[in-house]
């Protein structure tokens, strides 16, 4: 059916009748999509529901407490059934072995800590998943994170959610004009998470109480070494931790066991300071330890830069903005210096701990809500 640009836009910002809108929702099982996925099809939208299969069903059944398992598929099933729209589960492990669990594992023996649900979102829900949802003939996608889309005067922004403590804005720095024009966020402007348990509750969804997931999906109980023991055997190798002059301190039991930052679980008491992992070298497979100011960070460089703002990156030779440099710490001010449309060396204005190549680094407007983008950092201090 043609579209008819007299008619007002609907509540998902197009020119079309809700009921000649079709719309795909990336469903995990949460409480979140599902309720997303209650809300359009109330609404009176042609809803489509889509699970992903990113792993092996029997390893996940056993698994609490993580997105994407065994019976996260049946709850996504339960809800679509119990609110009257079609739902598919599509087999994506291939993908997102390639496409994510590898270079997280690739990453963390390359002394980086990863963040896994970034490259999940870009490469898998909203690549993979987008493209289907096209081949659906629906008119947008769907998704339960919490962050806002706002239609600026340049065209749809991506900004951060109503409710601080939810914010999703730092797993999806990396979502592009293109994919943004595409998705929705329906609860990005909730107050509260009690407000979508709510409506879970309104609707008799069978995920009303449901736990929230904790976990990074394929990694039980935080448990990252052991996923990648799996992944690459042989890569828990011992080695010496070391001072920052090169002194043995003691040993370790493999590189991947420890992360920037980390104080407890050393096992080289009887030192009068404290002493935290400040480096960590793959290749000598050493585990550099040093005084907390040794994590002090000022200059982060970032590659794999994605920008959202309106004038071209490298139309300035440098922003005053805001960012976050790990998805638990608030935005801080900052000096981006463009070297290419994308890489760029991050000034922070007040030097923050613990900074980690493999992490983000996004980007925040100083005056608003809005997301400008970010970038990956790609090496250490």
């Amino acid at each position: 059916m043609p579209r008819d640009l007299d008619l007002p836009l609907n509540s998902l910002g197009l020119p079309k009748a809700p009921a000649d809108t079709r719309v795909v929702v990336a469903m995990s099982g949460g409480v979140d999509s599902s309720v997303v996925a209650a809300v359009l099809k109330e609404e009176g939208y042609d809803v489509v529901g889509v699970t992903l299969q990113l792993y092996d069903h029997g390893a996940a059944l056993a698994k609490k407490g993580a997105c994407c398992a065994g019976r996260d598929i049946h709850d996504a099933r339960r809800v679509a059934e119990q609110m009257g729209f079609p739902h598919y589960v599509l087999d994506y492990e291939n993908t997102f072995r390639e496409a994510v669990m590898e270079e997280f594992a690739e990453s963390y023996l390359g002394g980086a800590t990863p963040v896994p649900c970034i490259r999940c979102n870009e490469r898998v829900k909203f690549r993979d998943l987008l493209n289907t949802a096209k081949e659906l003939d629906a008119d947008c996608m769907a998704t339960g994170h919490y962050i806002q889309r706002m239609v600026g005067e340049h065209g749809p922004e991506l900004h951060m959610a109503a409710d601080a403590n939810r914010d999703q804005s730092y797993f999806l720095f990396s979502t592009t004009p293109e994919q943004l024009a595409y998705l929705r966020f329906p609860l990005g402007h909730l107050k509260s998470k009690a407000e979508t348990r709510a409506l879970a509750a309104k609707y008799g969804l069978p995920v009303a109480d449901k736990p929230d997931s904790q976990d990074i999906c394929f990694v039980p109980n935080g448990d990252y070494a052991s996923v990648i023991e799996k992944l690459r055997p042989g890569a828990s190798d011992p080695g010496d931790i070391v001072d920052m002059a090169g002194k043995v301190l003691g040993q370790h039991r493999g590189v991947i066991h420890y992360t920037i930052g980390q104080r407890r679980g050393l096992g080289i008491g009887g030192l009068s300071d404290p002493l935290y992992v400040v480096r960590l070298d793959p290749e000598s497979r050493h585990v550099v330890v040093g005084p907390k100011e040794a994590l002090s960070t000022r200059i982060v460089p970032v590659k794999e830069v994605n920008w959202l703002g309106d004038a071209p990156l490298m139309s300035r030779p440098e922003w005053h903005i805001m960012v976050k440099v790990r998805s638990t710490r608030p935005p801080r001010e900052a000096i981006i210096r463009p070297i290419s449309e994308t890489e760029a060396e991050v000034e922070l204005i007040a030097p923050e701990d613990g900074v980690s190549a493999g992490q983000a680094c996004v980007f925040y407007a100083p005056d608003s809500t809005r997301v400008l983008g970010g970038g990956w950092i790609w090496r250490g201090r």
